[in-house]
């Protein structure tokens, strides 16, 4: 028989519980991989187990677990922890409204740790409920392949830049132990393996890693893997990371003109920003409208501030502008949007 108080309790509850459980239903999640429901927590995470596969021995080995708020209230990350030491979890955010994605980074330890480790990512959650979410988390790190550096992390590169990283691979064993072919996943990333030495059971190679010049702006996280002769493990994995970042950047990228009678003028700024001090052309608008006023910069800056006057036209309803702007020696053009809304007379 329920007290008062617990009887309270559970009515405070039930609207909540009912919410949650009605969101949930609608998304028609899938079940654990034991056959068991998931909980209302467990059903945000995009995958209920993390498996590193065979790794190498130095090599950076990272997982980013996805989750998604399902639910209409916010949800509060109270804690991340791993059950062992070889793995370190942290989220990229603690607070999800609804809607909102949310990352956790799995870390495994392959400088201390070695052969077959097993461990759990345990993340609490203490609002809009409390529950806590187990994810089993398992890894082999060999200790016959070591990687120096453990990835090939370009950091940030200039969009139309080609870079390289070399990442050496040692490895102890068979005298006859080969790299086949270096593959990897991702089309703006190119790789070749080539040989230093080899004997007394061990083996070397350089394995180089390009980023290529038509990399778009953006971040690349990925891999390459190096397909090898061994029966048993013959893949070898490679973690590619890069930021590639525009030589010349637009704030704001899409200005906001808000709503204006036909006839009203209103100011703004646009900012371009260089990475070297560059000069501007020219700056086009995509239609014949004549809505837009600039004052066109004549010399040479890292930052140019562009003086933007927009003068409604007499046409009710919807605004929108896209402007390019020429720069100096540089073959592609920059763009930027303007949008607004016209009151009718």
């Amino acid at each position: 028989m329920l007290t008062a108080t617990a009887f309270r309790r559970a009515c405070r509850c039930a609207p909540l519980l009912f919410c949650l459980t009605a969101v949930v239903h609608a998304q028609s999640p899938p079940s654990a991989p034991d056959g068991r429901a998931l909980n209302w927590a467990q059903k945000m995470f995009a995958e209920q187990s993390i498996d590193f596969g065979t790794i190498a021995r130095g090599a950076d080995a990272r997982y980013r677990l996805k989750l998604t708020n399902l639910y209409k209230q916010s949800v509060h990350i109270a804690n991340v922890r791993t059950s062992c030491g070889c793995a370190a979890a942290n989220p990229s955010k603690s607070t999800l409204d609804s809607r909102e994605v949310a990352y956790v980074e799995v870390t495994m330890d392959t400088e201390r740790f070695s052969h077959r480790k097993d461990s759990n990512l345990i993340v609490t959650f203490d609002a809009p409920l409390f529950q806590e979410v187990t994810i089993p988390i398992t890894a082999y790190i060999r200790t016959d392949v070591v990687l120096t550096p453990g990835a090939a992390n370009f950091g940030s590169v200039d969009l139309g830049s080609a870079t390289r990283r070399k990442i050496e691979v040692a490895y102890a064993g068979r005298d006859d132990w080969t790299i086949r072919d270096v593959q990897p996943h991702n089309e703006y990333v190119a790789a070749e393996a080539k040989e230093i030495s080899r004997g007394n059971g061990r083996v070397n190679y350089e394995v180089y890693v390009t980023l290529k010049p038509n990399a778009p702006v953006g971040v690349i996280r990925d891999q390459v893997t190096l397909l090898t002769d061994d029966a048993l493990s013959p893949e070898v994995p490679l973690l590619v990371e890069a930021r590639v970042e525009a030589d010349i950047t637009v704030t704001p990228a899409v200005v906001a003109l808000g709503t204006l009678g036909p006839g009203d003028s209103r100011p703004t700024n646009v900012v371009l920003r260089g990475r070297k001090p560059f000069a501007i052309e020219k700056i086009e608008c995509a239609s014949d409208q004549d809505a837009f006023k600039v004052r066109l910069p004549k010399d040479e800056r890292a930052v140019h501030v562009l003086p933007l006057t927009f003068t409604a036209p007499d046409r009710p309803g919807d605004f929108t502008e896209e402007f390019t702007v020429t720069i100096a020696g540089r073959p592609e053009p920059v763009t930027f949007k303007a949008y607004g809304t016209i009151r009718a007379k």
